[in-house]
Parts: C-alpha cells; sequence; structure tokens
C-alpha cells in the first residue's frame, strides 16, 4: 500500500504527465543523428582527443596522482597538477587566475551566493540560467532585478535608478556619530552599492549572442562589474575557443567569465576567470567548492587535453565546419511566418512555437527519422515560447541538415492542411515514452 507521501509524488507526476511536461530519462539510439548535444566540435569522440588523454594519463606514474581526488579541494583534493591546469587557463584565457569547480552550476551558484555584499545589487537577463538564479535565493545582495532579454534601454533604467538611490542616501550625509577607539567621534558615510550584471554570452535555449560590447560600455558609466556566463561560446567564439569576450577584445573590461568544459570540450567541470583575489575569495567562501569532493584526476587530465588542442589550433577547422552549417540551415530552411526561427549565429538553432503539444509532435516527427532533436517546453522557456531546439555539429553533414530541413517543412505543410480541413493533428503528449521505442533509420 502506498505511502501518503508517495500517493502525492504520484499525483504531481500525473498532473505533470497531463501537461505535457513530464521528464524521463532516455537512451538515445547510437545510430541517431545528433542534433541536440552541446558537443559543438564533435571533441566527445573526437580521435585527436582521445590519443591526447591516453598521452596524458599514460605520462602519470603508477598509482600516482590516484585515481580519485579523495576529497573537498581545501582538505586532501588539491594538487600541483589541478594548480598548474588552472594556471595554463588563466593564461590562455587572458586572465589574472582561474578556479576550478565541478560544474558551471557549482561555480554560478558559488560565485551569486558569496561574492556580492550585504546591500549589494545583481541585475540579470530575464534568460539567464538557472544556476544563477539558485545562487542568488541565497545571496547577501539586496537587489535582485531582472532586466529585459538583452535590452540596453531596460538595463540602463534599472543602472540609473540604483545610482540615484545611492546619490539619494550619500546626500543625507553621515548615518551618525560613531565612537572612536581614540574616543574622538568618527562619521559613517554611506558606501554605493556594488552593481553586478550577469549575463551569457550565447543563450542556450536561444543561441542569441549578449551585445557585450555595449553592454561594457554601458556598465562602466556606472561602475559597475559584469559576469560573463561563457558556457555556450567556450571553443566556438573568440581566437582559438577564447569565447566570445575574447572575440570581441573585451577580456580587461570584464570582472568574471565563466568557462565550462562540459560542452564543446567534451569533458566535466568548469573555471571562473577573473582577477586574483576573486580567486582567493571564492576559495573561501564559495559553498559549493568548500563542501564538495573535488572532481578526478582523469577529468583534470580530460580538460587538460580539450585544452591541449585548442591551444594548438586543432579545433579550428572544427568550428569553420559548425559555421558552414549553420549558414547552410539558416539561408535553405523555408518556414511560414507563425513558426519563427530565432535570431542565431551560433550553433544553437530554435523552431518556436506555441505549446507543449506542439514542439513535442514535431520533435517525435524527426526522431522517427533517426535526427535527435529535443523539444524545450515550459516552463523551461517562457510559456508560448516552446520551441524545438536543434544543435549543429561539427560531426552533422549537408545530407543530415537536408534531411532535418525537409521532415521539417513536410510537418509544418501537413500542420497546416490538418488545420484548414478541421482535422486534429496528432500531438503525443509525453515526448518521453514514445523515444525509448522509436527505431533511428
Amino acid at each position: 500500500m502506498p505511502s501518503q507521501i508517495e500517493h502525492q509524488l504520484q499525483q504531481q507526476l500525473e498532473s505533470r504527465k497531463e501537461r505535457s511536461l513530464l521528464r524521463r530519462l532516455v537512451v538515445i539510439p547510437e545510430t541517431s543523428a545528433d542534433f541536440s548535444s552541446n558537443d559543438f566540435l564533435g571533441l566527445a569522440r573526437n580521435p585527436q582527443l582521445g590519443a591526447r588523454f591516453l598521452k596524458e594519463l599514460e605520462s602519470f606514474p603508477i598509482n600516482t596522482p590516484p585515481l580519485g581526488s579523495t576529497g573537498s579541494r581545501l582538505l586532501d583534493g588539491n594538487s600541483r597538477y589541478a594548480e598548474e591546469l588552472e594556471a595554463l587557463i588563466a593564461e590562455f584565457h587572458h586572465a589574472e587566475a582561474a578556479l576550478i569547480f565541478n560544474s558551471g552550476f557549482d561555480a554560478n551558484v558559488g560565485f551569486f551566493s558569496s561574492v556580492p555584499q550585504p546591500g549589494d545589487v545583481i541585475l540579470y537577463d530575464e534568460y539567464i540560467h538557472a544556476s544563477v538564479h539558485d545562487g542568488m535565493k541565497v545571496t547577501r545582495a539586496g537587489v535582485k532585478k531582472a532586466f529585459l532579454h538583452n535590452s540596453l534601454e531596460h538595463l540602463e533604467e534599472l543602472l540609473q535608478t540604483v545610482r540615484r538611490e545611492d546619490q539619494q542616501q550619500a546626500s543625507k550625509g553621515a548615518v551618525g556619530p560613531v565612537a572612536g577607539l581614540s574616543g574622538k567621534n568618527n562619521t559613517k558615510t554611506y558606501k554605493q552599492r556594488n552593481i553586478f550584471v550577469a549575463v551569457e554570452s550565447v543563450y542556450s535555449m536561444d543561441g542569441d549572442t549578449a551585445p557585450l560590447r555595449e553592454i561594457v560600455d554601458l556598465l562602466e558609466q556606472f561602475g559597475a562589474h559584469l559576469i560573463v556566463d561563457e558556457a555556450h561560446a567556450t571553443g566556438v567564439y573568440g581566437e582559438q575557443g577564447r569565447g566570445l569576450v575574447n572575440e570581441l577584445g573585451l577580456e580587461s573590461r570584464v570582472f568574471a567569465r565563466l568557462h565550462t568544459f562540459s560542452k564543446a570540450l567534451a569533458s566535466n567541470g568548469a573555471a571562473m576567470v577573473g582577477p586574483k583575489v576573486l580567486k582567493e575569495y571564492l576559495i573561501n567562501y564559495a559553498r559549493p567548492l568548500i563542501y564538495s569532493t573535488f572532481t578526478s584526476f582523469s577529468n583534470l587530465a580530460s580538460v587538460k587535453s580539450a585544452y591541449q588542442m585548442l591551444i594548438a589550433g586543432e579545433t579550428v577547422e572544427l568550428v569553420q565546419k559548425v559555421r558552414t552549417l549553420i549558414t547552410h540551415f539558416r539561408t535553405t530552411i523555408n518556414i511560414p511566418p507563425h513558426i519563427s526561427l530565432l535570431p542565431s549565429t551560433s550553433p544553437i538553432q530554435g523552431l518556436v512555437m506555441t505549446g507543449n503539444a506542439r514542439v513535442n509532435a514535431l520533435s517525435h516527427q524527426l526522431i522517427q527519422a533517426g535526427l535527435n532533436v529535443k523539444p524545450i517546453r515550459f516552463p523551461t522557456v517562457p510559456k508560448g515560447k516552446e520551441r524545438v531546439r536543434i544543435c549543429l555539429h561539427s560531426h552533422n553533414t549537408i545530407e543530415q541538415v537536408d534531411l532535418l530541413i525537409r521532415i521539417v517543412e513536410e510537418w509544418v505543410r501537413k500542420e497546416q492542411q490538418d488545420q484548414e480541413v478541421g482535422a486534429m493533428v496528432p500531438l503525443p503528449a509525453l515526448l518521453d515514452t514514445i523515444t525509448t521505442t522509436t527505431t533511428a533509420t
């Protein structure tokens, strides 16, 4: 007999299922063409990276280092190898220092939960990643406010409001006399608040890029600090994959950048790069770093191998191939106005159509044809902005892209025809159940 809590949990799952929101773990057939993963450069199965990785592992003496890190970074998990890798990453990204976290999620939570001081201000793009939101839940910042996606006007309006409030407080003069140790009266004056602005260089669900140059110019007028999540730009943008901040020549004008290893670099973890004092501060205050067992040596070796490929220029040709596919996809596909192709120059392309069931249906059609394409549903994206998310990779072929385009166009035409005759288009309520039985061609 199920307990009360089991019954309640099952009811909530049934409610999700009815709203086409139920999630399941799915094993994708290996024969499927990949149009879903974040493996933009195909390094996850790249022979050169594999060879570098094995060579790096073989360079270690037997049993040194151990397989696992054996503890938290602050206890037993630190090593000369980890510190040398951080130095390599910092140098590559033209930063004073780099600090490795177990994941980009941990890095964002660690930063936004600890770096803003009591009363400070965090302004963030409304499409910022969930990890930033989780960090802000426990932050000491006094103000947390979203600005409209990529809107310089709204961001400027919020910045003006913050600084106007600061000026009003400062104009009131001293808070009051404070007796110093010498017995003399000192005055406690109002300190201007720190402003942190959080953006992604490439947005994971839309694939568009932030207007970083304009944002930096704006923030410098208000003495604000920019934090850029480069998760989906690392390896793909910039000189040898250094990211969009590098491509725009803004490295010295950005306070902190997050570079993840789990997407184009085919590894796990992330590094927060920025001033040396930021690294030292995070070591002392970032709880996800302090209270987590550090990543394994084998993973550090994988990260190092991926960076060696970037440094050697071995990914330049892969990036060019991805960009060729992006251009081909965008100039070839022909869809009606009621389905929106999101503006994107990145490997992430999105077809927006209203309703979870509709994006489930189109994704199902593509999966049946052996193309792994996922629907992105509300509440992951705003209601009415549901989309099929298409990721292009260096391991995709022109023929695969053309097949994808043909299926999308045919599905759209059939949907229009069925609507004209009043027929109901079959819309599967639960994509994840059907994918487990799909066979790829």
